[in-house]
């Protein structure tokens, strides 16, 4: 076999793909992490003089940077300009990724609790990141990762119930939600959907019937004098009257003399929930969709209404208590005043009576005492050793008000108990209401630090945030929670534009311009090892998704990276089953213009260097080669990156000639004087 005679034949033909319109060299560029792929000014221009036509720099520190860690606050002035300037004159163009280190801007820690100080910490990174960009990019994307709290997939709408996606098998059946406190942000409970709890069945009418109301109701919009229409199925008291949803009952069993008890399981509160949504909604004149987004406060979760069956039956039983006690301190408060007279009487009666006489009372008139109190003398012979009857009702006296001491206590408890069950049940909310609320709040401050930074330093293109899709187990990992992040911050921050004085269109407009997304086609691709289908119908999954996205104008950035739909590898596009091609194509087809970042993280540790992962993807694109020592043969084939991606030699095979260290001295020759090579 001969090689490189420069000969082109009729039956050669071409192997590397066709051009994609668009993503040629000076589109496709590659990310700088600080710390690690550069240190300082130097190490960015080594990136540039290495081909990249567009850099992303990013800051792999949080808080306090370190020297393979670093943070935007390590950057001084003179360096943002050197930076600047060295982009200008080698006209680079500059995104900027905010710290690798913030995951989700709703404030949850590595415990799964929220915290309004981790928050915090989130939206200050964010910032530092976006003056950064103004500084030194001077606009652009600022990508900022999402992940606002862990929860199942197959819970989600998007999922199917497990048969689009599902993270292990049994997870539809065996999933974790869990509820937080909306005062503190700590999670109260983790539910597991396969709990059974016992509780309660409910009054309910097994008829509908009419009414005249004897009584106001205000919990069901009842005046005293209305006919009450009762539906079959509607909440009823002991004597047929509606109550509700607060004011149900349990169901009398006469037969036992006793309540119904039932187990529930999680489509029971399900059930619940929706009932409870749709009576909110009537009560609200909205729809069921409408209560959801326009009161999600109010709207009830299955998550929540299993909050409530537990607390409700701790409620009851501390206040059952509380009326147990409650009617046995009455009973002695009463007794309390009844030894109160007769001590008075007895008192008068003992000052008349000599003192060596008292004894004789005490014998007499013992029985007729203790037939005076009645129930109250069960206190009496308790307290032995009284040598007047005044001495025997002091004694019954102190054991009296011990006894309301001990009732006090007891009623007091329980009271307290009952309370701090219906605070609990009004204060835990899901995951999701409690993370999103949050988030919605966080990402529209830093787009409005972008706004401010835009205009105060008058950036040749407007800073953007950008929230990168993360991995799929955490909220923000699906494109339909990137769209609901976008959504909802903007939300926010036009409203916090209005506020400030911008019309409503106004605000939305700027909203629109400063939150967006970046699409991480790495992370796109490991909804692969959740996918229920073949890898077909994933890839079909994955690019219909992306249109959508771009359809709406929504992406603002892009990373391009690839694996095999189970880690995040970051192998170079084309070295792994994403389809990346069709991505870009699909990108370039809704007129996406925005930056293109690889990510090469496998290459900087299996290739030669990181530039390598941004080689293979200009290669993977099709992008033509130009600058060949050797002129272009009319009719031969065109040269394409195996020919020249691994050195500037234009081999991918060792050299015929001898180099280097390994060249022997002119000093040693041959007779001949031909060359050892």
């Amino acid at each position: 076999m001969i090689f490189d005679t420069a000969y082109y034949h009729p039956m050669d033909r071409d192997y590397h793909p066709e051009p994609i319109e668009g993503a040629g060299v000076k589109d496709v560029g590659m990310s700088v992490p600080l710390g690690i792929a550069a240190g300082d000014v130097h190490g960015v221009a080594a990136k540039i003089r290495s081909g990249a036509g567009s850099l992303e720099i990013g800051f792999p520190g949080a808080v306090r940077g370190q020297r393979q860690q670093q943070t935007p606050g390590m950057w001084g002035f003179e360096q943002r300009q050197a930076l600047r300037e060295m982009a200008d004159v080698n006209k680079v163009n500059l995104t900027t990724h905010a710290s690798y280190g913030i995951g989700g801007m709703a404030g949850q820690d590595q415990q799964g609790n929220f915290s309004d100080e981790y928050r915090k910490t989130a939206v200050d990174e964010i910032k530092r990141a976006i003056e950064f960009a103004a500084d030194v990019a001077k606009g652009g994307s600022v990508v900022v990762h999402t992940g606002e709290y862990i929860r199942p997939i197959s819970e989600e709408p998007w999922a199917a119930q497990g048969k689009l996606f599902k993270q292990y098998e049994e997870e539809p059946e065996r999933a974790i939600v869990r509820l937080v406190d909306d005062r503190t942000g700590q999670v109260l409970q983790q539910i597991r959907k396969n709990q059974i709890v016992a509780r309660a069945v409910w009054n309910k009418s097994d008829r509908d019937f009419t009414y005249v109301s004897e009584v106001d109701n205000p919990e069901i919009g009842v005046r005293k004098g209305d006919n009450v229409h009762v539906r079959k199925g509607d909440y009823i008291d002991y004597e047929n009257k509606k109550v509700s949803f607060d004011q149900r009952v349990p169901e009398y069993n006469p037969e036992t003399n006793s309540f119904n008890i039932t187990r529930q399981t999680w489509d029971d509160f399900v059930e619940e929930a929706r009932i409870r949504n749709e009576q909110l909604a009537r009560e609200r004149k909205v729809t069921v969709s409408q209560l959801r987004s326009l009161y999600p406060d109010e709207y009830r979760t299955p998550e929540e209404a299993f909050m409530a069956a537990t607390t409700e039956s701790q409620e009851r039983v501390a206040l059952g208590w509380a009326g147990q006690y409650s009617r046995t301190l009455k009973d002695n408060f009463k007794n309390l005043e009844m030894v109160k007279k007769a001590k008075d009487y007895w008192d008068k009666l003992e000052a008349s009576i000599p003192e060596d006489e008292k004894w004789k009372i005490m014998e007499r008139d013992q029985p007729m005492l203790y037939g005076a109190l009645g129930k109250v003398a069960e206190f009496l012979p308790k307290s032995k050793g009284a040598k007047t009857p005044s001495e025997l009702l002091d004694n019954a006296m102190e054991e009296l008000r011990n006894e309301i001491k001990n009732e006090r206590e007891m009623v007091t408890g329980q009271l307290e108990n009952a309370e701090t069950q219906r605070i609990l049940r009004d204060h835990a909310v899901s995951a999701r209401k409690y993370a999103l609320k949050r988030s919605y709040e966080s990402y529209a401050d830093a787009g409005m630090h972008a706004f401010y930074q835009t205009q105060a330093k008058r950036t040749e293109k407007p800073l953007i945030i950008t929230m990168e899709n993360i991995f799929p187990e955490q909220y923000g990992g699906h494109p339909e929670e990137l769209r609901d992040l976008i959504y909802g911050a903007r939300k926010q921050m036009a409203n916090k534009l209005a506020k400030k004085g911008y019309s409503e269109q106004e605000a939305e407009k700027i909203a629109a311009n400063h939150i967006k997304c970046t699409i991480d086609t790495g992370h796109m691709n490991m909804w692969r090892k959740y996918w229920q289908g073949s890898d077909k119908e994933f890839d079909k999954w994955f690019l219909k998704e992306s249109e959508e996205l771009a359809k709406e104008g929504l992406i603002g950035n892009v990373h391009l990276t690839d694996n095999y739909g189970y880690q995040d590898d970051h192998l170079a596009p084309g070295q792994g089953n994403t389809p990346v091609r069709a991505f870009v194509k699909v990108l370039k087809k809704h007129g996406y213009d925005g930056a293109m970042t690889v990510e090469p993280g496998a290459d900087a540790s299996t290739d030669l260097g990181d530039f390598h992962g941004l080689a293979k993807t200009w290669r993977y694109f099709g992008s033509p080669v130009y600058g060949l020592a050797s002129p272009h043969r009319v009719g031969a084939p065109a040269r394409n990156w195996t020919d020249v991606q691994y050195g500037y030699f234009g081999r991918t095979y060792p050299p015929y000639f001898i180099f280097g260290a390994y060249s022997p001295s002119n000093d040693w020759q041959l007779w001949s004087g031909t060359p050892m090579e």
